[in-house]
Parts: structure tokens; C-alpha cells; sequence
């Protein structure tokens, strides 16, 4: 039977070979189908940007449906409609903005003092220098199970005179 393409786009099978695959990814159907669904992720601030640059659409006024439906190129949301839309967009804004303001402010000054620190800290203690202690992530297996390229660094010490390279 052969190789079977499944556009999941489209939500069908052809039969797989080049020609088919060209003529369908090329396809006016495909083409909609794969809009709609990149259309499904935009934000309101994209879809709110786009529909107030279009004009009403007087079928759907008049009617309540346009035989275009989404692919028509008038606007089909009503006054509230744009209304809501817009306090949607000033909403996502506000959260972003609160999401911004409550990240801590970065202090390098603050920072270079706590490693000026921790040096001062080890080369007072040089003669007792410990190794470095390591942690796994939350959620990790434990030491065992993980494979070497894993595990932390061991303690161990070059040879004198021996350089790497």
C-alpha cells in the first residue's frame, strides 16, 4: 500500500510521495487550516491590533452570519466585543507590569561586597581548605543512578611538574 502522510493540520491522509505533499502543503485548504491554528495562539493585543483596523462586516450585522467566517476580511465582533477585548489587553499589561515590579532589583555593588567577602573568608582559611560541596537538583536520582558525565567533580591531585594540554 506504501507510506501513508497524516497532516494533522488538515486532519488527513494521503498517500506519501512528493507530488502529493507538494500539491497539499500548497493547497488553499492546508494553507487556512494552518493559519487557524497559529491563530489560536495570538494574544489579545495582536487580535485587538487587527480587528480595529478592519471595518464591520454588514453581512454578519445584518444577518448574524457571513458565509466567509473567519476568513472573512471584515470585522465581526461587536462594539462590546471590542470593548472586552480591550480591557483583556489592559489587563494582560497590568500583570505584566506587577510581574516586573516584584522581581528583586539587581544590586551588583551588593553582590561584589559577598565575594569580596567569601575570598577574604577561604585565604584566611587556606591552610584548611575543604572540598566544595556539591547538590543535586530537587528531583534528580540520586548519585548512584546517575552515569558519570553527572557526577560532580572528584578530588584529585596533579602530579607536580605534569601539565595538561
Amino acid at each position: 500500500m506504501g507510506r501513508r502522510y497524516f497532516c494533522d493540520y488538515c486532519d488527513r491522509s494521503f498517500q506519501d510521495n512528493l507530488h502529493n505533499r507538494k500539491k497539499h502543503l500548497n493547497g488553499v485548504q492546508h494553507q487556512r487550516s494552518k493559519k487557524a491554528w497559529f491563530d489560536t495562539f495570538r494574544d489579545a493585543s495582536e487580535v485587538l491590533a487587527e480587528e480595529q483596523t478592519k471595518k464591520l462586516c454588514r453581512r454578519f450585522i445584518q444577518c448574524g452570519q457571513c458565509d466567509f467566517g473567519p476568513g472573512c476580511r471584515f470585522s465581526h465582533l461587536t462594539v462590546e466585543e471590542l470593548e472586552a477585548l480591550k480591557g483583556q489587553v489592559e489587563a494582560e499589561r497590568r500583570a505584566r507590569e506587577m510581574q516586573r515590579r516584584q522581581l528583586p532589583p539587581c544590586n551588583v555593588e551588593r553582590w561584589l561586597e559577598e565575594r569580596a567577602k567569601k575570598k577574604k573568608a577561604c585565604s584566611n582559611n587556606d591552610s584548611v581548605s575543604q572540598p566544595p560541596t556539591y547538590q543535586l537538583p530537587p528531583g534528580w536520582p540520586p548519585l548512584c543512578e546517575l552515569p558519570p558525565s553527572l557526577h560532580p567533580p572528584s578530588e584529585w591531585d596533579e602530579p607536580p611538574g605534569q601539565e595538561w594540554g
